[in-house]
């Protein structure tokens, strides 16, 4: 072991004991980070709108200041976009982080110096959980890859603008600096298949030992070392030991995991996403992730088959119970105020607080990322029919993640009442409009990480069939536009035209 793996144990148990404190102290914890967030905000625009002098507590909060998603405070984003400063938080932010609107666009997540550090922090304290459990630093002696996004930044206005993840590039410890890839240049080829190669080729020689990624990019990097190879990627790799993800459910990937790698492997289950870095798998045999109670972020929480009430309960930590369906609503020193996520979350543990991602608060698919949701596969199929003879009578759309050959793919379940002459045209119009409409979408296709939808004709009456069978024919019931696993493909499948 060498003199860094060594020292690792120590430091481990000392942010252990610092995790710890504020994990047993969750309530008392929470209201200090909400003092300090209306300290800050009294005098900022948002603040001065929303009556922050007299706001004392949760309560008081509830009262002046709704529930907003990205469209509800957009206004107030804008005017930072534009330059201004004191808007949502004290001074200007130091970072943009761009990423996919679900009604208009890109959306520009404000990054503030008080926040940076908590992305940073909890990142490196989930490793850190890792190793004062399992007493094992080895790893840290070998090499580590963070599959990731471009870290090369544009300026609007003063501030840096950039995918999170190619922000977070930048904060590399340096005692990690020397471990890390891929190299900075290759890190910056913004062509994903171009990318993914030549880490391939920096990575193949290298005593790989920490491996992080989004699964479905880590597989596709997994399936070209074992192409090239012709191994295991365990056998390449004898070192690899921990194997560290985020952003969508591991589950259906799993067991491909563990045959492209030959062997099972730790992993370290991350909850980051640009408006903050809300939980880690901090134990390897407990279910669920811990909140991050002190990282400048304070939670409220309403029951999901409340959030669209005219007045939904919000209520603290303290209130929550285990196992019910939460939205999960946030307040943070990036200046984002009562704001819906669009995460739903459950709570495993409330001694201490660890949560699982549930799903999203609307119908969605984000199998591999994309975070596709109604309105743009709706927009999608109207932009392609429009001044066509097509007519539809239902549709709704699945992820196919492990086809029988090629790149996984949306499917989309399609009864016409006047069908296509062109089954592959209307495919292709459909595609290019959702790539418009999300940007994630069109990086997954670039990328090749996916390939193009493809529809499948359910035959007449088909979806009336459907709903029979799940006793929902008729009423107020509708088929889901889109849903995130196969439950409703999986019948529909026997319903398709031959």
């Amino acid at each position: 072991m060498s003199l860094k793996s060594i020292l690792a144990i120590p430091f481990a148990k000392v942010v252990s004991k610092k995790v710890k404190k504020w994990a047993n102290n969750p309530h008392k914890t929470q209201e200090k980070v909400f003092q300090n967030l209306i300290s800050n905000g009294v005098n900022t625009a948002f603040g001065k709108d929303h009556n922050f002098s007299s706001i004392n507590s949760p309560a008081d909060f509830v009262q002046n200041v709704p529930i907003r998603d990205y469209e509800g405070l957009k206004t107030y984003v804008e005017r930072v976009v534009a330059g201004e400063a004191n808007v949502l938080w004290k001074a200007k932010p130091i970072y943009f982080a761009k990423t996919s609107g679900t009604t208009s666009g890109s959306k520009y997540i404000p990054i503030t110096k008080e926040s940076m550090p908590t992305h940073v922090e909890a990142a490196r304290n989930a490793i850190l959980m890792y190793i004062n459990e399992t007493r094992n630093s080895k790893f840290v002696d070998g090499k580590m890859i963070f599959l990731q996004g471009s870290p090369i930044l544009k300026e609007q206005n003063g501030v840096q603008l950039g995918r999170l993840s190619g922000i977070v590039a930048h904060y590399v410890p340096k005692y990690l600096q020397k471990n890390r890839l891929p190299s900075w240049e290759t890190n910056c080829i913004e062509d994903w298949e171009t990318k993914v190669d030549t880490i391939v080729d920096e990575t193949l020689p290298e005593n790989m030992t920490i491996i992080s990624g989004i699964p479905s990019w880590v597989q596709m990097y997994f399936e070209k070392i074992q192409q090239k190879t012709g191994k295991k990627v365990g056998e390449v790799f004898k070192n690899f030991n921990l194997f560290i993800f985020g952003g969508v459910n591991y589950e259906p990937y799993r067991s491909k995991f563990e045959s492209l790698i030959g062997r099972k492997v730790d992993s370290i289950e991350l909850y980051p996403a640009s408006e903050g870095f809300f939980a880690f798998q901090d134990k390897q045999d407990e279910k669920g992730m811990l909140l991050q109670l002190d990282s400048g972020i304070f939670y409220e929480f309403v029951k999901a088959d409340t959030f669209f009430d005219e007045t939904p309960k919000r209520i603290t930590l303290k209130d929550v119970v285990v196992g019910v369906n939460y939205v999960m609503i946030i307040s943070t020193n990036a200046g984002l105020w009562a704001y819906n996520i669009g995460d739903t979350v459950q709570f495993t543990s409330i001694k201490p607080y660890r949560v699982i991602v549930s799903g999203r608060i609307k119908h969605f698919i984000s199998a591999f990322g994309e975070h596709v949701i109604g309105k743009e596969v709706e927009q999608a199929m109207e932009d392609a029919t429009k001044d066509t003879d097509i007519q539809i009578s239902e549709f709704t759309v699945a992820p196919q993640i492990t086809p029988k050959e090629g790149l996984p793919y949306h499917e989309w379940f399609v009864e016409f009442e006047n069908a296509p002459h062109n089954l592959k045209e209307l495919e292709e119009k459909i595609d290019l409009s959702l790539q418009r409409q999300n940007t994630y979408y069109f990086d997954l296709i670039e990328g090749k990480v996916l390939r193009s939808l493809v529809i499948s004709k359910v035959r007449k009456n088909g979806f009336q069939e459907y709903m029979k069978s799940v006793g929902k024919l008729g009423g107020q019931n509708k088929v889901p536009r889109l849903s995130n696993d196969r439950k409703i493909a999986d019948v529909l499948s026997g319903l398709v035209e031959k």
